[in-house]
């Protein structure tokens, strides 16, 4: 079907591509772990794009977590736009905590389906099923041009609701188990077989941080991962797809030094501060999969009850340490461009090796098996952009991850 130009998406033009245009979203992909399985001779492939391509370092949203970022790269703008800010949230209307995985709390279209609309035929390919609906948003399947399904859910796949029969079967790969290396593999080969036999215009792969939260760089399982994605990436090159392969934030150790989780205990010092649950910390980290990371990220939001004096608060979280930034919900929002009423009324931000907790009795880390690698904050902005196209990209940090699609399409449409 011949796309229908041009193709406007929350105010950006997209080019139409002449080949299948791909964004790569390797969760959690720290630059270091590119650095060490390169200079190990693991990534032939991406070894080559970087040098005859296109290499950058760019910045990812904040809070650097899975929902906000991903959101970010499928609407080619800031949670601002889109509204998705955490993995989770508070709503003060209604007194509730919740996923933030519904596609009511989505106040953009994506790409996807602006290029839907105007004729294109898209794939989506998810690990988690938390994020499908989300990016799945506003595509109909009845006419074939439309595939949105994840790795964990693949045995159960439809027609109907995502594109595809029994995902599993027909890429001939078990279901895997969500706390594993092969999540993001099954995303790998569904997405080579996708643009080998259906052919895609425009194609998204996102994984999952299994790996990146338990291995450090220099590690054995770590290594053998980035071996993996770069025999899948070498396959997806050959095909002549247009690629980009960035990330949705970084990963950084968040450990002492007989690796225990290093952690700063927010909710329990605003109880001490101004009486217990007066406040309410909400660590936008949050999601069912607490095995990665014990719901502990350096991004965390704060809800002041009525009359506390909120200077006095931020001055002594300013003089906590551990706590890098200190912000108001005004402040936040134009320096991380966050939507205001879904954000507290102070927002935090850690350092490098330690992470923000709500009440220390209230995190289980019994399933932490290794010392701690989490995500959220500013450390773990810097992620790799990278195009196996020679494009006039701008350095950092003006180069954003959510402007994969741009340049995907960009240099597809060369």
């Amino acid at each position: 079907m011949t796309i229908q130009s041009p193709i406007v998406a929350n105010g950006r033009a997209y080019p139409v591509p002449k080949t299948c245009a791909i964004a790569i979203c390797l969760d959690g992909c720290e630059p270091e772990y590119l650095e060490v399985a390169i200079a190990d001779g693991l990534m032939p492939t991406l070894k080559r794009m970087r040098e005859t391509g296109t290499d950058r370092l760019a910045h990812s949203v904040i809070p650097s977590f899975t929902n906000p970022n991903n959101l970010s790269i499928a609407t080619g703008r800031p949670p601002v736009v889109h509204g998705i800010c955490g993995n989770y949230l508070y709503e003060p209307e209604t007194g509730e905590e919740v996923m933030m995985n519904d596609v009511r709390f989505l106040r953009a279209p994506t790409i996807f389906k602006t290029f839907y609309d105007a004729g294109a035929r898209v794939a989506i390919v998810t690990a988690k099923d938390k994020l499908r609906a989300l990016l799945g948003a506003g595509l109909t399947f009845e006419d074939d041009r439309a595939k949105c399904f994840s790795a964990e859910k693949s045995d159960t796949s439809t027609l109907a609701e995502h594109g595809q029969e029994a995902a599993s079967k027909w890429l001939g790969m078990a279901q895997p188990n969500v706390y594993s290396a092969e999540l993001s593999e099954f995303v790998f080969a569904a997405g080579v077989k996708l643009l080998r036999e259906w052919k895609p215009d425009v194609m998204y792969l996102t994984t999952t941080d299994f790996v990146q939260h338990k291995y450090a760089p220099h590690q054995p399982e770590a290594k053998a991962f980035y071996e993996m994605f770069d025999k899948y990436l070498t396959e997806l090159d050959a095909m002549g797809a247009a690629i980009v392969v960035t990330a949705d934030h970084g990963m950084k150790p968040k450990h002492l030094a007989d690796g225990s989780p290093a952690v700063v205990y927010v909710q329990d010092l605003l109880d001490e501060w101004l009486g217990e649950a007066a406040a309410r910390l909400i660590l936008p980290i949050t999601d069912p999969y607490v095995v990665h990371h014990g719901a502990l990220g350096s991004f965390a939001t704060a809800y002041l009850p009525e009359g506390a004096d909120q200077a006095d608060i931020m001055a002594k979280l300013r003089a906590t340490k551990g706590i890098t930034d200190v912000l108001t919900n005004a402040e936040a929002v134009a320096r991380f461009e966050l939507p205001s009423d879904r954000i507290g009324d102070i927002i935090l931000v850690s350092g490098e090796n330690i992470c923000i907790g709500t009440s220390e009795h209230r995190h289980d880390l019994a399933a932490l098996k290794e010392p701690l690698r989490s995500h959220g904050g500013l450390t773990e902005q810097e992620v790799p952009f990278i195009c196996n196209r020679v494009l006039p990209l701008p350095e950092r940090p003006v180069l954003r991850n959510f402007d994969a699609f741009f340049y995907a399409t960009t240099a597809a449409a060369l």
